[in-house]
């Protein structure tokens, strides 16, 4: 049995493993690539393998990172089925669909104003790709063995992410193979806690925060704090923000931070009616997480929900303060664009970042202080504060990783330490080594490693 890393090596995103031997090839996550130029010109190159010689994929979760070249892979002749949670299907179904529509109308904003250096500019996938990929979903549930050709089988444990989260652990003939996904926070105040793993002959283990620890703070303080302070200028609150998983815990922090006084009743915004539709999805899985009837309803009211371009053009219109929460979550695209746009450039304001920043994206240029971000093929002036909330992280840190990884009983022959930038993924490497005393490596991007019998 042969692994190889597709991406997610070297890098936060473009998560793919293709775990193959003679007659079998199974995909193991199927993720876009984003932030550096490099990075982006990858979900342009084909497969070293033929779309339609994959037997099925496996998902982890539904985030773009992991889920979002399913598209191009069904464009490309791929028809085995696509397993996955139930929760990660629903999320799927609004992202994969979000991801095309966005796509095909940046292409056509960049050819109507003409800053693009395509001509045309093209989107990467339609509308008709994801609709394409969608019907390939079969969502499996958790802890529950599915059985995959030549005798492989594999079973979904929650891991505390986002919605429909997963680790995959796969085996045959009594070896497992298991691969993290992403890891949530053990107290994280929406997700329960990541299940641990009892045991892996070969593990493939995340390393997003792998260099780093999150501050004890509590986000709803930073939050209190930053509000106060801009509000206090008359100034804006301009947020980038996953829809999937932050949207909802950020709405969730706000509500309850008006409920107890110690929020100014001002107009807080979520454009993007991607956020809106999960946090429904949300409500239809309340099994899967720590957020009762009476919080989702919260968290509807939290918010001025805007759903169409007309009313998201309108909320320039309103004089501050007020907060608005936009996607995407690393600034790399979609609404939150025209805000920066609008609102980067008055020190009133306020820029908050409450997720990762993967190396390239504006998010990143944001949180390293660039005096000007790029938009719509302009340079824009920063002199809004920039604040970085990493307290509501859905990543673990290295100390909450090590303390997953040890409810192993034994250590994995090998194991892979990957979804990190390099200095994160040596560091978690290291952490791994000196801590649990395990034979740890860290690929390289198109790198294959023999598994022996598996």
């Amino acid at each position: 049995m042969k692994l190889t890393f597709l991406g997610a090596s070297e890098t936060v995103t473009g998560s793919k493993y293709l775990l193959e031997e003679p007659g079998l090839r199974i995909l193991v996550d199927c993720g876009l690539f984003q932030g550096l130029k490099n990075l982006r010109l990858r979900n342009w190159a084909a497969l070293p393998v033929p779309a339609d010689s994959i037997d099925a994929v496996v998902l982890t979760h539904a985030h773009l990172d992991h889920s979002g070249y399913l598209p191009l892979l069904a464009r490309n002749g791929f028809r085995g089925p696509v397993y996955c949670t139930p929760g990660t299907a629903a999320l799927c179904d609004i992202m994969l669909r979000d991801s095309a529509k966005l796509q095909e109308e940046e292409a056509e904003f960049a050819n109507r104003h003409g800053f693009s250096k395509h001509r045309p500019a093209l989107p990467l996938y339609t509308q008709d790709d994801a609709q394409r990929a969608l019907h390939l979903l079969a969502p499996r549930r958790f802890d529950t063995p599915v059985d995959l050709p030549h005798g492989l089988c594999f079973r979904f444990l929650p891991s505390g992410h986002i919605l429909g989260a997963a680790s995959v652990v796969m085996c045959r003939n009594h070896k497992v193979l298991a691969f993290s996904g992403d890891v949530g926070r053990p107290d994280d105040p929406i997700m329960r806690a990541p299940a641990p793993l009892a045991h892996a002959d070969y593990l493939v283990v995340e390393s997003t925060y792998g260099d780093r620890l999150h501050p004890d703070s509590n986000p709803r303080d930073d939050l209190e704090r930053i509000f106060s302070r801009t509000f206090a200028k008359g100034g804006v609150v301009v947020m980038p923000c996953f829809a999937v998983g932050r949207a909802q815990e950020v709405l969730y922090h706000i509500a309850k931070l008006k409920e107890n006084g110690r929020m100014a009743h001002v107009p807080v915004y979520l454009d993007s009616p991607m956020a809106t539709s999960v946090t429904d999805v949300y409500r239809r899985h309340l099994a899967e997480h720590r957020l009762t009837i009476s919080d989702a309803n919260a968290i509807d009211k939290a918010a001025i929900m805007v759903r169409n371009v007309d009313q998201s053009k309108a909320i320039a219109s309103h004089n501050g303060p007020m907060v608005i929460i936009a996607g995407s979550g690393m600034a790399t695209g979609g609404r939150v664009l025209h805000h920066l746009r609008l609102y980067a450039s008055d020190p009133r304001n306020t820029i908050a970042l409450v997720g990762y920043q993967a190396a390239g994206t504006r998010g990143a240029a944001l949180a390293a202080h660039e005096p000007s971000i790029k938009l719509f093929g302009e340079y824009v002036r920063v002199r809004a504060n920039v604040e970085s909330i990493p307290s509501l992280s859905a990543h673990a840190d290295y100390r909450e990783l090590l303390n997953w990884l040890s409810s192993l009983t034994d250590a994995p022959a090998r194991t892979f330490v990957t979804h990190g930038e390099p200095a994160a993924a040596d560091a978690m490497r290291r952490h791994i080594v000196e801590t649990l005393g395990w034979s740890c490596e860290v690929p390289v991007y198109g790198q294959s490693v023999e598994l022996g019998q598996l």
